[in-house]
């Protein structure tokens, strides 16, 4: 069994390990699709809307498996109730979207099947969803909050939109990112395990790329599959 808690060096941490084994797809993400017009602050509102919907959708599965399995001993140390964003995403859509957003976006396809496979390892591998984790929740604490600064100088109620990159000041930020990387690295599995994790993260990344390029194409006008997620 292998134990990984000497703090998110790039070297003999897990989540230093993360880090190095998921950063160039970390800097593809940053370019592919809508984000370079998301941190220009040039990105249609339909199309934000429907990036928010798709992560609604991502965070709600992804939320209730950590639940879940909360108590699983790899799963527990990152399942932090105060970094869930699915409520967040819900305030922001229902400013931007309507009362009814739900009803009126649906997901993307990519952004379907992102769900469908957080269900399944959930089923099927619930380790696994720390990969998930990671990529979301330590990418909300840092890259977030820049977003969070670009959204707000939009003005309008676009202005007001911004619940979910909302987690206090900065120092609470710096808290909560701190006891993200100590819960990961304080998980204690076989070698193998660790492997497949990291290998889930380069995974989540590229499932967010493909996300990211769909809602690239339906820029204009995103009309997406119903669905209740």
């Amino acid at each position: 069994m292998s134990r990984l808690n000497d703090g998110d060096s790039m070297h003999g941490s897990f989540s230093g390990e993360l880090r190095q084994a998921t950063q160039e797809l970390h800097r593809t993400a940053e370019r592919a699709g809508i984000m370079p017009m998301l941190l220009l602050g040039s990105l249609p509102e339909s199309a934000y809307i429907g990036l928010l919907r798709n992560l609604h959708g991502v965070y709600s599965a992804l939320e209730n498996a950590l639940r879940l399995h909360e108590g699983n001993a790899i799963v527990g140390p990152v399942t932090m109730p105060a970094l869930f964003r699915a409520d967040a995403l819900a305030r922001d859509l229902a400013i931007l979207g309507g009362q009814d957003w739900g009803q009126r976006f649906g997901l993307a396809s990519a952004g379907a099947a992102y769900v469908d496979h957080l269900f399944d390892i959930s089923n099927r591998s619930p380790e696994l969803l720390v990969a998930h984790a990671y990529v979301r929740y330590l990418g909300d604490l840092s890259g977030g909050q820049a977003l969070r600064r670009i959204r707000g100088r939009a003005g309008g109620a676009a202005a007001s939109a911004v619940h979910f990159y909302d987690f206090g000041s900065a120092q609470e930020v710096a808290i909560l990112a701190q006891r993200f990387r100590e819960g990961l690295d304080s998980i204690v599995a076989s070698a193998e395990l660790l492997i497949s994790i990291k290998t889930e993260a380069c995974d989540a990344f590229g499932r967010h790329i493909e996300l990211f390029e769909e809602l690239d194409v339906f820029a204009g006008a995103p009309k997406f599959q119903s669905a209740a997620s």
